[in-house]
């Protein structure tokens, strides 16, 4: 039976599935926000391509993050 600090693999499964859906929500935050400032400051299409950078790399960053809370867990486990 599993101790009542330790989490059950079905929940850090969940965790790690929310990834694939941050990671989406972050490049559609950046994409949009470069689409807006495009239009508001006329410098088509270089704050779209500059925000969409953004919102990959910051959906990367959160999916190196999560990976790597998930392998300390996991390891502290053992």
């Amino acid at each position: 039976m599993a101790e009542s600090g330790d989490k059950s693999g079905w929940s850090g499964l969940a965790e790690l599935s929310s990834v694939g859906f941050a990671m989406v929500v972050a490049t559609v935050i950046g994409l949009a926000g470069g689409y807006y400032l495009d239009r508001w400051l006329g410098t088509k299409p270089w704050l779209l391509l500059l925000g969409l950078g953004f919102g990959i790399a910051a959906g990367f960053v959160m999916l190196f993050r999560s990976v790597n809370k998930a392998n300390r867990e996991f390891d502290g486990s053992n």
